[in-house]
């Protein structure tokens, strides 16, 4: 089980050009342990790996190995996205392992995600974590100003609505690093972290002013709608009235809500369906 750590300090970094990959880790491990180099550099070695196996598969497989060796890396985009492997393999280092939630071996988590002490979500080329400390749950997405509070009531329906939303999520198992000195910004392996208290984060998120995406302040121009659509469907204040219900009554409640923005979508295509035809008629 996961100890207290960092004198209850939140470790958060907010989004830095397509760098969510590093993000996602660190705040896994709650501290800035890894750079965008130590993971392009876990990529290359990877990408080595996967070339020499075609490279011995070549001989026996009927096909020229220069057309694989002349292909762009498999684990990072000339955008900075990363591959589930490198994450993967980067938190190997840690002695930690990244289970996809939808195996049998996860059959617990499915069943009692707050059980649980980090998971790891994916659509697009977005990552993030939603990460168990000292006890409570937050959502550490690079595009929030802080680490979002998710109460052990609701995480289940935030899981249930990423997944049915197309979001690709992980389970992270192992023994998670107890400590991380909190360096200053200069010693640190990047400049995109800071630690928060609990009270502060709650603070931060309040005093954003910035336009809600997918997570509040959103750096990035590219994110999809389906990446968004969870978070719109239901408000910050429904999240925080349903953290204070009891489980059967939260589960009704979403579920309620979650039927209020589809009819909604549907009314509005409706009405623009009813539009359309109206001006092909004139």
């Amino acid at each position: 089980m996961e100890r207290t750590s960092n004198g209850g300090m939140l470790y958060h970094e907010v989004q830095e050009a397509n760098l969510c990959a590093v993000h996602c880790v660190n705040t896994v491990l709650q501290g800035p342990f890894f750079s965008e180099f130590d993971l392009a550099a876990v990529a290359s070695d990877l990408d080595g790996k996967e070339r020499q196996v075609m490279l011995e598969g070549a001989a026996t497989g009927g096909f020229s190995a220069g057309d694989f060796l002349s292909e762009e890396s498999h684990n990072v985009s000339l955008g900075g996205d990363f591959s589930i492997q490198v994450l993967q393999k980067a938190l190997e280092v840690w002695d930690l392992q990244v289970i996809p939630l939808n195996c049998p071996d996860a059959e617990p988590a499915q069943i009692d995600p707050e059980l649980e002490n980090a998971f790891i979500c994916h659509l697009h080329d977005h990552w993030f974590c939603i990460r168990k400390v000292n006890g409570e749950w937050y959502n550490f997405d690079s595009l929030l100003a802080a680490p979002q509070h998710l109460s052990k009531f609701y995480l289940s329906a935030f899981l249930d609505s990423l997944k049915g939303s197309g979001w690709s999520i992980f389970i992270v198992k192992g023994n998670f690093p107890q400590e991380c000195p909190m360096s200053s910004s200069s010693e640190a392996s990047n400049t995109f972290g800071q630690w928060l208290s609990p009270e502060d984060a709650e603070r931060l998120l309040k005093n954003t002013s910035s336009v809600e995406g997918p997570s509040g302040t959103n750096n990035r121009t590219d994110v999809s709608v389906d990446e968004q659509r969870p978070y719109q469907a239901l408000s910050r204040e429904e999240v925080r009235s349903f953290s204070e219900m009891e489980d059967d009554d939260l589960k009704a409640a979403i579920a309620a809500s979650l039927l209020d923005a589809s009819a909604s979508g549907a009314n509005l295509g409706a009405a623009g369906t009813s539009q359309s035809e109206t001006e092909k008629q004139k």
